[in-house]
């Protein structure tokens, strides 16, 4: 059994001499408090929060514009012919990375991604296009009657991915949004890349780009997919379901989830991407 002297017992107990209580109290000195008003150090700085400001819009410049059209259903096969024929007066101002037909998860809607390497240069364009006759009159001026709405949204690509190429030409597409809690990359960026990556391996889907919503609605992210068919697609589901290293991923990235949504797209004759 320990035993404490009754001496030590009192020692501790005793209250402080007077010049101790004056020693707790006194000020600090205008040295100690230049000390602890200092700026922190470059290792302090560099701690994870500070990533709360970082955007890939601070990163890199260019952009991508997102753009989905609803067209009137009896106009769908016209406004689809239309374009085909004069698809080549818009891309004359800019570049287009794809076009697609929405086959599952939205009836009659196209949906295209255009690519800008600045806002000035977007400017450029659109003003560019409202003084070309040709497109005005013979696309815009048949296109507009034809369509029920229009969205566009400005993506940047996350940091850890670029835009790829499909192993090879045909093939379907699936467009997969993720509606995350408010807080940007910084609270869910990690577990959501986790979650895409494990899906972008052999035996499964070819990730062509995941992109981060700037303008339009925030806290979005889209992966965009390819696969050879929509019956390969679905095998690679099932696939997936049995995964541990998949499903460990997403569980860690859906508590992050507030909503989710996906349409599977066909790509259009004209379409670069295909």
């Amino acid at each position: 059994m320990l035993k404490i002297s009754c001496s030590a017992l009192r020692s501790a107990a005793a209250p402080r001499s007077a010049a101790a209580l004056r020693s707790a109290a006194a000020p600090r000195s205008a040295a100690a408090l230049r000390s602890a008003a200092a700026p922190r150090s470059a290792a302090a700085a560099a701690q994870p929060h500070a990533r709360l400001s970082m955007s890939p819009q601070q990163e890199h410049r260019t952009f991508y514009e997102f753009r989905t059209y609803s067209i009137r259903p009896d106009q769908n096969a016209a406004f689809l012919k239309l374009t085909n024929e004069k698809i080549h007066l818009r891309t004359a101002h800019s570049e287009l990375i794809g076009y697609w037909t929405v086959e599952y998860g939205g009836l009659n809607k196209v949906f295209h991604i255009w690519k800008y390497d600045s806002y000035s240069q977007r400017s450029g364009v659109r003003s560019a296009l409202a003084l070309d006759r040709f497109w005005m009159s013979e696309y815009i001026s048949k296109a507009i009657p034809m369509l029920a709405s229009q969205d566009n949204e400005v993506t940047y690509l996350v940091p850890w991915s670029r835009l790829q190429r499909p192993p090879q030409e045909g093939g379907v597409y699936e467009l997969v949004t993720f509606q995350m809690l408010p807080g940007g990359p910084a609270l869910w960026g990690n577990a959501f890349q986790a979650a895409v990556t494990a899906h972008d391996a052999p035996g499964y889907g070819k990730l062509v780009g995941a992109f981060h919503s700037e303008f339009g609605q925030r806290n979005r992210v889209h992966a965009l997919w390819w696969f050879e068919s929509a019956d390969q697609r679905a095998e690679i589901r099932h696939k997936a379901h049995t995964d541990a290293r998949v499903v460990a991923a997403v569980r860690s990235s859906v508590v992050h989830l507030v909503s989710q949504e996906n349409k599977l797209m066909f790509p259009c004759p004209f379409s670069p991407m295909k």
